[in-house]
């Protein structure tokens, strides 16, 4: 077999293929036992059907197509490991030289493939990015946030005969409808007012509306089969609730932590804080390092494969005439594209491997974020083709924490930052970011799954 690859363009080639009859031949074989055994002929057993016969009843032009139709893919993929391409999204074949339609053992099987395939990626050394990051302060309105947040989880809802405002506890009813139809209907639903969780214009129609009283608002609905459509909605407040915060004293301090004091709380409460400071900076370090590479690296984006996901995103969201939210999924979709062909490239040349121990923190985490069980997250990527999408995903997470790693971070003050803690395996920054990652795994898996593998 013998093989050309003509390059398109940086993210498409062309490649011409030319396989000797006698290397088709074994295909061809397969063809006449195949038809051999689908086929009744008088006078022979079924799979016994000599060639000769097979070729005066079905026809030698239906034999090589079929042997052609098996063949392709193993003669295309050959080619693809012959010159080391990477492809991307379907082939598209084109057939331009067929052998032994009539009869005779000779000529070549020749066609041609244009694919879309993995830009070459020309990575920095890491040690020439430089990062600049927010320095860790902790400040008593810091510690004063986590010892509110301490008092909201030991809070308790206390009715109020007032009307509804913002973040007061609510319970009501509601029916939906779209001109005279009735599309849904709820009862005793438990709300945060806002929050903005559920309807659009829901939080300004509950805001001083009081226990019994009716009220309707117009809006757009986000999600099911009437996404997009405009509807009314109509809410009948049956309570109103506030959380009644304890009071941050000794006592509290002995009910909610091993403390008995409520400075000795507050001093751990600081020490959380930094904590999660020492987090943020590890995140934001992490975000400018990825921004950099892909602010500072040329790197092309197949062009159909970008049109075909932004197509099936809009088709999803019954938003295919929204040119402006067209020119948003767009941009998205260029930049997740870049962003993995960066970082794949790196995994590649820092030989990233990932172990099951990784791959299983990693989807522990990621279905916590979909609040599914993770072995039931585990079924569905299976049975959807995913399982791969969440490899790279971890893979990928691992080469940004080598690029990380290896680059120059100071703060605005001019100190340099250590960031081993933050990218070694394992560490409890990257524990806390998980669920961060994930959500972006899920972004990038459509184009991930676009892949020829």
């Amino acid at each position: 077999m013998k093989s050309s690859v003509e390059q398109l363009d940086p993210t498409r080639v062309k490649i011409s293929v030319e396989v000797p009859y006698a290397e088709l031949k074994p295909s061809v074989d397969e063809a006449y036992k195949t038809i051999g055994a689908q086929v009744t002929v008088p006078g022979f057993r079924k799979g016994k059907v000599p060639a000769r016969i097979i070729d005066q009843r079905i026809g030698r032009p239906a034999v090589i197509q079929e042997a052609v139709n098996n063949g392709l893919d193993d003669f295309y993929r050959n080619a693809v490991e012959e010159h080391d391409l990477k492809p991307m999204g379907q082939p598209e074949v084109e057939i331009s030289e067929v052998p032994g339609l009539d009869g005779t053992e000779d000529g070549d099987l020749g066609f041609t493939v244009e694919v879309d395939v993995r830009p070459e990626v020309e990575l920095p050394a890491y040690d020439t990015i430089n990062i600049e990051v927010d320095p860790i302060e902790v400040t008593d309105a810091d510690v004063d946030a986590e010892l509110e947040q301490l008092r909201t989880r030991f809070g308790t809802l206390v009715a109020v005969d007032r009307p509804a405002a913002k973040d007061d506890f609510v319970t009501l009813d509601l029916v939906a409808t779209i001109g005279d139809e009735e599309i849904d209907t709820a009862s005793d639903i438990s709300y945060q007012v806002g929050a903005g969780t559920m309807l659009e214009g829901m939080d300004e129609a509950l805001d001083g509306l009081s226990a019994g009283e009716t009220t309707t608002f117009e809006t757009t609905f986000a999600g099911g089969e009437h996404a997009g459509e405009q509807g009314t909605v109509k809410i009948t407040l049956g309570a109103v609730k506030e959380r009644e915060l304890p009071e941050a004293d000794d006592d509290f301090a002995q009910l909610a932590s091993e403390f008995d004091t409520i400075d000795e709380l507050r001093e751990d409460l600081r020490e959380q804080a930094g904590k999660s400071k020492e987090t943020e900076q590890g995140v934001q370090a992490r975000d400018k390092v990825l921004e950099h590479l892909i602010e500072t690296l040329d790197v092309p984006v197949p062009a159909k494969i970008v049109t075909d996901e932004v197509e099936r995103h809009l088709e999803s969201e019954n938003r295919s005439d929204d040119d402006e939210h067209r020119k948003e999924v767009t941009e998205e979709t260029e930049r997740n594209l870049r962003t993995q062909f960066i970082l794949d490239a790196v995994s590649e040349a820092e030989n990233v491997e990932v172990s099951q121990p990784e791959l299983i923190e990693y989807l522990i985490s990621a279905s916590q974020q979909y609040g599914m069980n993770p072995n039931e997250f585990a079924q569905m990527l299976d049975s959807s083709g995913q399982v791969n999408a969440l490899v790279g995903e971890v893979s990928r997470r691992k080469a940004l924490a080598a690029v990380l790693a290896g680059a120059t971070v100071k703060d605005t003050a001019g100190n340099v930052v250590d960031m081993e803690a933050f990218t070694s395996a394992g560490d409890d920054a990257e524990d806390a970011d998980a669920d961060a990652q994930s959500a972006d795994a899920a972004d990038e898996a459509p184009a991930e799954a676009a892949e020829e593998n």
